[in-house]
Protein backbone atom coordinates (compact mmCIF):
# COMPACT_ATOMS: atom_id res chain seq x y z
CA UNK A 1 0.00 0.00 0.00
CA UNK A 2 1.90 3.50 -1.20
CA UNK A 3 2.36 5.94 1.59
CA UNK A 4 -0.76 8.23 1.23
CA UNK A 5 -3.15 5.23 1.18
CA UNK A 6 -1.67 4.00 4.41
CA UNK A 7 -1.46 7.26 6.43
CA UNK A 8 -5.47 8.02 4.92
CA UNK A 9 -6.52 4.54 6.23
CA UNK A 10 -4.92 5.18 10.17
CA UNK A 11 -6.32 8.76 9.47
CA UNK A 12 -9.49 7.36 9.12
CA UNK A 13 -9.36 5.09 11.80
CA UNK A 14 -8.43 7.55 14.29
CA UNK A 15 -11.35 10.19 13.78
CA UNK A 16 -13.86 7.00 13.83
CA UNK A 17 -12.08 6.15 16.82
CA UNK A 18 -12.26 9.76 18.50
CA UNK A 19 -16.13 9.82 17.45
CA UNK A 20 -16.41 6.68 19.43
CA UNK A 21 -14.60 8.00 22.38
CA UNK A 22 -16.33 10.89 22.26
CA UNK A 23 -19.87 9.35 22.23
CA UNK A 24 -18.64 7.92 25.36
CA UNK A 25 -17.64 11.06 26.95
CA UNK A 26 -20.48 12.66 25.94
CA UNK A 27 -23.01 9.82 27.89
CA UNK A 28 -20.46 10.14 31.10
CA UNK A 29 -21.19 14.12 31.25
CA UNK A 30 -25.17 13.56 30.58
CA UNK A 31 -25.00 11.29 33.87
CA UNK A 32 -22.94 13.23 35.77
CA UNK A 33 -22.31 16.53 34.65
CA UNK A 34 -26.17 17.22 33.23
CA UNK A 35 -25.66 21.06 33.18
CA UNK A 36 -22.23 21.25 32.00
CA UNK A 37 -18.27 19.74 32.22
CA UNK A 38 -16.46 22.00 34.63
CA UNK A 39 -14.46 22.09 37.97
CA UNK A 40 -13.87 20.87 40.89
CA UNK A 41 -14.94 17.14 39.70
CA UNK A 42 -17.89 15.16 40.61
CA UNK A 43 -16.89 11.81 42.89
CA UNK A 44 -17.53 8.67 40.68
CA UNK A 45 -18.22 5.30 41.90
CA UNK A 46 -15.25 2.89 42.07
CA UNK A 47 -16.45 0.48 39.53
CA UNK A 48 -16.90 3.26 36.88
CA UNK A 49 -13.82 4.53 37.64
CA UNK A 50 -12.23 1.40 37.25
CA UNK A 51 -14.13 0.87 33.96
CA UNK A 52 -12.76 4.43 32.81
CA UNK A 53 -8.96 3.50 33.64
CA UNK A 54 -9.57 0.74 31.39
CA UNK A 55 -11.16 1.95 28.22
CA UNK A 56 -8.20 5.00 28.24
CA UNK A 57 -5.74 1.94 28.61
CA UNK A 58 -7.87 0.19 25.95
CA UNK A 59 -7.71 3.02 23.48
CA UNK A 60 -3.69 3.09 23.79
CA UNK A 61 -3.72 -0.12 22.67
CA UNK A 62 -5.95 0.10 20.23
CA UNK A 63 -3.46 2.89 19.08
CA UNK A 64 -0.69 0.79 19.58
CA UNK A 65 -2.01 -1.67 17.50
CA UNK A 66 -2.71 0.21 13.90
CA UNK A 67 0.75 1.90 14.47
CA UNK A 68 2.33 -2.17 14.67
CA UNK A 69 -0.11 -2.90 12.00
CA UNK A 70 1.46 0.13 9.30
CA UNK A 71 4.61 0.29 9.89
CA UNK A 72 7.02 -1.70 8.62
CA UNK A 73 10.08 -0.68 10.63
CA UNK A 74 10.60 0.85 14.28
CA UNK A 75 10.68 4.46 13.32
CA UNK A 76 7.58 3.68 11.34
CA UNK A 77 5.71 2.83 13.87
CA UNK A 78 6.43 5.07 16.26
CA UNK A 79 5.77 7.63 13.56
CA UNK A 80 2.40 5.77 13.12
CA UNK A 81 1.61 5.78 16.53
CA UNK A 82 1.95 9.25 16.76
CA UNK A 83 0.16 10.26 13.98
CA UNK A 84 -2.65 7.91 14.97
CA UNK A 85 -2.13 9.76 18.72
CA UNK A 86 -2.55 13.09 17.49
CA UNK A 87 -5.32 12.84 14.50
CA UNK A 88 -7.31 10.81 17.63
CA UNK A 89 -7.22 13.80 20.25
CA UNK A 90 -7.81 16.38 17.96
CA UNK A 91 -10.80 15.02 16.48
CA UNK A 92 -12.28 13.82 20.02
CA UNK A 93 -12.04 17.60 20.76
CA UNK A 94 -14.15 18.20 16.72
CA UNK A 95 -15.87 15.54 17.65
CA UNK A 96 -16.95 17.48 21.19
CA UNK A 97 -18.19 20.64 19.57
CA UNK A 98 -20.35 19.19 17.25
CA UNK A 99 -21.93 16.93 20.13
CA UNK A 100 -22.51 19.17 22.92
CA UNK A 101 -21.17 22.21 21.42
CA UNK A 102 -18.08 21.90 24.31
CA UNK A 103 -15.35 22.86 24.69
CA UNK A 104 -15.88 27.12 24.79
CA UNK A 105 -12.76 27.51 23.72
CA UNK A 106 -9.14 26.14 23.59
CA UNK A 107 -8.70 27.72 26.89
CA UNK A 108 -11.06 25.41 28.83
CA UNK A 109 -9.77 23.31 31.41
CA UNK A 110 -10.11 19.24 30.81
CA UNK A 111 -9.34 16.37 32.72
CA UNK A 112 -7.17 14.74 29.89
CA UNK A 113 -6.10 11.53 31.19
CA UNK A 114 -6.48 9.43 34.29
CA UNK A 115 -3.20 7.15 34.15
CA UNK A 116 -1.39 6.58 36.57
CA UNK A 117 -2.70 9.95 38.23
CA UNK A 118 -5.54 12.64 36.32
CA UNK A 119 -3.96 15.09 34.02
CA UNK A 120 -5.30 18.36 33.59
CA UNK A 121 -5.51 21.34 31.27
CA UNK A 122 -6.55 23.41 28.65
CA UNK A 123 -7.70 21.67 25.97
CA UNK A 124 -4.94 23.61 23.83
CA UNK A 125 -1.85 22.10 25.59
CA UNK A 126 -2.78 18.44 24.41
CA UNK A 127 -3.76 19.79 20.96
CA UNK A 128 -0.55 21.43 20.17
CA UNK A 129 1.17 18.29 21.52
CA UNK A 130 -0.73 16.47 19.04
CA UNK A 131 0.27 18.96 16.14
CA UNK A 132 3.77 18.12 16.89
CA UNK A 133 3.23 14.46 16.99
CA UNK A 134 1.63 14.98 13.40
CA UNK A 135 4.12 17.02 12.11
CA UNK A 136 7.12 14.82 12.56
CA UNK A 137 4.91 12.12 11.69
CA UNK A 138 4.60 13.04 8.41
CA UNK A 139 7.78 14.11 8.03
CA UNK A 140 9.35 10.77 9.12
CA UNK A 141 7.33 8.53 6.92
CA UNK A 142 7.89 10.71 3.66
CA UNK A 143 11.71 10.36 4.59
CA UNK A 144 11.22 6.54 5.19
CA UNK A 145 9.31 6.03 2.25
CA UNK A 146 12.15 7.74 0.06
CA UNK A 147 14.96 5.69 1.32
CA UNK A 148 15.95 8.13 3.90
CA UNK A 149 17.12 7.26 7.67
CA UNK A 150 15.91 9.08 10.58
CA UNK A 151 18.76 9.32 13.18
CA UNK A 152 18.15 10.97 16.62
CA UNK A 153 21.47 12.77 18.09
CA UNK A 154 21.75 11.79 22.18
CA UNK A 155 20.89 15.68 21.92
CA UNK A 156 17.90 14.70 20.43
CA UNK A 157 16.85 12.01 22.53
CA UNK A 158 17.53 14.25 25.72
CA UNK A 159 15.73 16.91 24.21
CA UNK A 160 12.75 14.46 23.89
CA UNK A 161 13.06 13.36 27.47
CA UNK A 162 12.90 16.64 28.74
CA UNK A 163 10.16 17.67 26.77
CA UNK A 164 7.84 15.08 27.72
CA UNK A 165 9.17 15.19 31.50
CA UNK A 166 8.42 18.89 31.63
CA UNK A 167 4.74 18.17 29.27
CA UNK A 168 3.81 15.51 32.06
CA UNK A 169 4.70 17.90 35.31
CA UNK A 170 2.53 20.34 33.52
CA UNK A 171 -0.26 18.04 33.31
CA UNK A 172 0.04 16.31 36.75
CA UNK A 173 1.55 18.88 38.93
CA UNK A 174 -0.73 19.48 42.07
CA UNK A 175 -3.37 17.44 40.48
CA UNK A 176 -5.37 16.68 43.66
CA UNK A 177 -5.74 20.62 44.71
CA UNK A 178 -6.66 21.33 40.76
CA UNK A 179 -9.35 18.64 40.92
CA UNK A 180 -11.21 20.54 43.72
CA UNK A 181 -10.03 23.54 42.33
CA UNK A 182 -12.86 25.65 40.33
CA UNK A 183 -12.58 27.19 36.70
CA UNK A 184 -10.25 28.51 35.21
CA UNK A 185 -7.68 25.45 36.55
CA UNK A 186 -4.25 26.56 37.77
CA UNK A 187 -2.14 25.21 34.74
CA UNK A 188 2.18 26.20 34.55
CA UNK A 189 2.33 27.46 31.07
CA UNK A 190 5.78 28.46 31.29
CA UNK A 191 6.79 24.50 31.60
CA UNK A 192 4.30 23.23 29.50
CA UNK A 193 5.51 25.69 26.49
CA UNK A 194 9.90 24.95 27.54
CA UNK A 195 9.37 21.19 27.66
CA UNK A 196 6.87 21.53 24.22
CA UNK A 197 9.53 23.68 22.53
CA UNK A 198 12.58 20.81 23.90
CA UNK A 199 9.93 18.36 22.10
CA UNK A 200 9.78 19.73 19.05
CA UNK A 201 13.17 20.54 18.30
CA UNK A 202 14.57 16.96 19.46
CA UNK A 203 11.39 15.25 17.15
CA UNK A 204 11.83 17.59 14.06
CA UNK A 205 15.25 18.36 13.78
CA UNK A 206 15.89 14.39 13.12
CA UNK A 207 13.09 14.37 10.78
CA UNK A 208 14.13 17.12 8.93
CA UNK A 209 17.98 15.69 8.28
CA UNK A 210 17.77 13.44 5.40
CA UNK A 211 20.18 10.43 5.92
CA UNK A 212 20.73 7.94 3.16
Amino acid sequence: MELSRKILVVFLFSMVMAYLESAVVVYLRELYYPSGFTFPLKIIPDKILIIELGRELATIIMLVTIALIAGKIFVEKVAYFLFAFGVWDIFYYIWLKVFINWPASLLTDDLLFLIPVPWISPVLAPVLVSVIFISFSILALRQTEAGSRIKFMKSDIILILIGVILILFGFICNFEERLNSTSPVEFMWEVFLIGLLSLSVGLLRPAFSIKQ
